[in-house]
């Protein structure tokens, strides 16, 4: 008899998994030309709204981050389900598993064909600022709430999305470039590391 997992425990199993959010690799950069200007930005706002407003209210509320978790579940049940009979059993949690395995060696080879560039750093670093970028993005997501409603408005949504294109726009010239990119992620960065630091003295 196969040993099955339900769709619950494979939710609670998830948690554990570390869940590669896709990043947005042009940022907005319509025509890829490099350089993102401010329209784009807004424009790039406008579609990451409409994409994360999964009940499609007007707003990003507590019940559009279940919606999207259990959005994120299903897909994985789905994919995890490689027989379509509705459970997962143990021998397909195990080519799960070992499927992702695979996949991590294939990036740990990459990352040490480039270790010896500073191409190759600036990707290693990439990843683990992906684990910080999902920490500082709930922090600018609590910082777009600016009537404290604990719901942010798409007006709200771009306000803050044109803020932080606006601080990263060093010489006001109504776009970022690659290297001004570069800096305000280093400048986050250097934040997350100094917030991280301080914590035990808070605690």
């Amino acid at each position: 008899m196969k040993k099955k997992i339900s769709f619950l425990t494979l939710g609670a199993a998830l948690i554990a998994v570390p869940v590669l959010a896709a990043q947005d690799g042009k940022m907005g950069d319509a025509d890829g030309n490099g350089v993102l200007t401010r329209a784009e930005a807004q424009a790039h706002a406008t579609e990451k709204f409409a994409r994360m407003d999964a009940n499609g209210d007007g707003k990003l509320d507590q019940s559009d981050r279940e919606a999207k978790r259990a959005e994120m579940h299903a897909k994985m049940f789905e994919r995890l389900d490689a027989d379509k009979d509705g459970s997962i059993s143990k021998a397909e949690w195990d080519q799960r598993a070992a499927d992702r395995e695979a996949k991590r060696d294939g990036w740990r080879g990459k990352r040490m064909a480039a270790a010896d560039g500073e191409r190759g750093m600036r990707g290693h670093h990439g990843m683990r600022g992906g684990h910080h970028g999902m920490s500082g993005g709930r922090d600018m997501m609590m910082k777009a709430d600016t009537d404290g409603d604990k719901a942010i408005s798409q007006a709200e949504f771009q306000t803050a999305a044109l803020a932080r294109f606006d601080a990263a726009d060093t010489n006001k010239d109504g776009q970022v470039t690659a290297e001004e990119r570069r800096a305000a992620r280093d400048a986050m960065r250097a934040q997350w590391k100094a917030k991280r630091a301080a914590a035990p003295d808070a605690n």
